[in-house]
């Protein structure tokens, strides 16, 4: 998964976080109240917000479920390189 969908879904789910904080501790939804509309009303540009935020939490929550590869070029199969050099130096 590219790196821009990754920033673009932390943002989104940043967004997310921070209404639900909104509303948990204020009783303010501030995306309805961009839009125009009163606490617990939608309309069809706040549901698009919160779709995305929705498809934000599950793209962020399948690359937590992603195995870790390694990073661009090949820092990681260097790093064990260089740890299998000393190892065997030492000897």
């Amino acid at each position: 998964m590219t790196s821009t969908i990754r920033r673009i879904a932390g943002a989104l789910a940043i967004v997310g976080a921070l209404n639900w904080g909104l509303v948990a501790i204020a009783r303010f939804d501030l995306v309805a109240e961009i839009f125009g509309m009163g606490f617990g009303e939608t309309n069809a540009a706040t549901r698009v917000i919160y779709g995305l935020v929705g498809i934000a939490g599950v793209v962020l929550a399948a690359t937590l479920a992603m195995p870790d590869r390694a990073p661009e070029g090949g820092q990681r199969v260097r790093a064990a390189a260089a740890t299998h050099r000393d190892a065997t130096a030492s000897r």
